[in-house]
């Protein structure tokens, strides 16, 4: 049987990831998974988080089964952190899932199972794996344009794109922090956008993977929080693994808006039934992190203030970066690095200058350009301007 399978396509940022493994040169700098890295270049436990495995363990109550939805805690949690303390019970349903990416699946599944064929819209560019995810739910993909000449949110040419979305289909949107541009919407283009879903019928499907880590975890949630408002339907992909950094607990949160409450049970119970065929059940350990953490004031107050921590590193790698190119002549490329928030930028480089960057400096994007701005140590925030600055150098 297995002398049958076509060479399957490989994952590229993974790819990557083994490249540089390989790579001996000791200045060799790894931008190309989306970790936080403190300034020594780790990625630590965050404080809040162990404090919780410790009461955990001390705890040790039990490893029975807990369901097919996962954490019940965890999800009542999950949903009041997105959707507000005072969000619609009868409105909304949360089901654990094996992180973003599970979550993104299961959705997916979700829609697939209402609608087979659906036409699913997503940026271009957009995240490496959500063309892959939905594609093998047997869902239609089609595009919509995200930045401008100047790498900025192209506001015209996104709500252009989106009224041609039909009342079947269903539109994906990064809820903050875009991945891979690091372009956002201000909140006035949210507004924009939630009324052209209510008047053109689409469907909002938010992934939900870098809150806290843009502009501050309530700013950054306020645009997910706005369409829930507006709109009848809304589904939401929500990840642990950043702003918890609870990347190999692999923790995440299925959610469903729907105009009544039998349609959110419906919906609630075909994801089940979606999680048993593909794993059962998720794994418990990451989600009892995050409801220990969440239902305790002094571990919530702990936990948002290394949250904030990390944004502020993050706002400032990308700053002295923005800084260090403009010192070296290159002021428009600076200017669109500092208008980007969150985890990732995206240099105004070509494949071709990409592969340059790394073969005669060392240092590791992805072939489209992007970078880790939140995985630079930082005493190489230097080095990478310099290598920046080289093969802006020779246009």
């Amino acid at each position: 049987m297995l002398e049958l399978l076509p060479p399957p396509p490989t994952d590229p940022l993974w790819d990557l990831t083994y490249e540089f493994g390989s790579d001996e040169r000791a200045e060799r700098l790894n931008l190309v998974l989306g970790v936080y890295r403190d300034p020594s270049g780790r990625t630590p436990v965050m404080a809040a988080v162990r404090e919780a495995e410790i009461r955990l363990a001390e705890r040790s109550e039990s490893k029975e089964y807990r369901g097919l939805s996962g954490n019940a805690a965890f999800n009542r949690a999950l949903l009041a952190m997105v959707l507000g303390p005072g969000a619609e019970a009868d409105r909304a349903a949360a089901v654990q899932t094996v992180a973003g990416s599970g979550a993104l699946r299961l959705l997916a599944d979700l829609i697939c199972r209402t609608r087979p064929g659906t036409t699913v819209w997503i940026s271009d560019p957009a995240y490496v794996n959500h063309r892959p995810i939905l594609e093998a739910a047997g869902l239609r993909v089609r595009t919509y344009g995200w930045c401008d000449d100047e790498g900025g949110f192209d506001s015209a040419g996104v709500l252009a794109d989106l009224a041609r979305a039909g009342r079947d289909d269903v539109v994906l949107l990064q809820g903050c922090c875009h991945n891979p541009t690091g372009a956002d919407p201000s909140r006035e283009d949210w507004a924009a956008l939630a009324e052209l879903a209510v008047r053109h019928g689409w469907v909002p499907f938010v992934d939900l993977a870098y809150h806290g880590l843009g502009d501050g975890l309530e700013a950054d949630l306020w645009a997910t929080r706005h369409l829930a408002a507006r709109v009848p339907e809304m589904l939401i992909a929500v990840s642990c693994s950043k702003n918890f950094g609870l990347y190999s607990d692999r923790t995440g949160c299925a959610i469903v808006l729907g105009a009544s409450d039998r349609s959110v049970r419906h919906a609630e119970t075909a994801l089940q039934n979606a999680a048993r065929t593909l794993y059962s059940m998720p794994p418990e350990h990451g989600a009892a992190v995050v409801t220990t953490v969440l239902e305790d004031e002094g571990l919530t107050a702990l936990w948002r203030a290394e949250l904030d921590a990390m944004r502020g590193r993050i706002e400032a790698n990308r700053s002295e970066l923005t800084a260090l190119l403009g010192a070296h002549g290159h002021e428009g490329p600076a200017r669109s690095l500092a208008r980007q928030r969150g985890m990732f930028s995206m240099l105004p480089l070509t494949s071709q200058e990409m592969l340059r960057l790394r073969r005669e400096h060392a240092i590791y994007g992805t072939t489209a350009g992007r970078i880790n701005i939140a995985g630079i140590p930082a005493d190489r925030i230097p080095c990478l301007a310099r290598g920046i600055a080289a093969v802006l150098g020779t246009r």
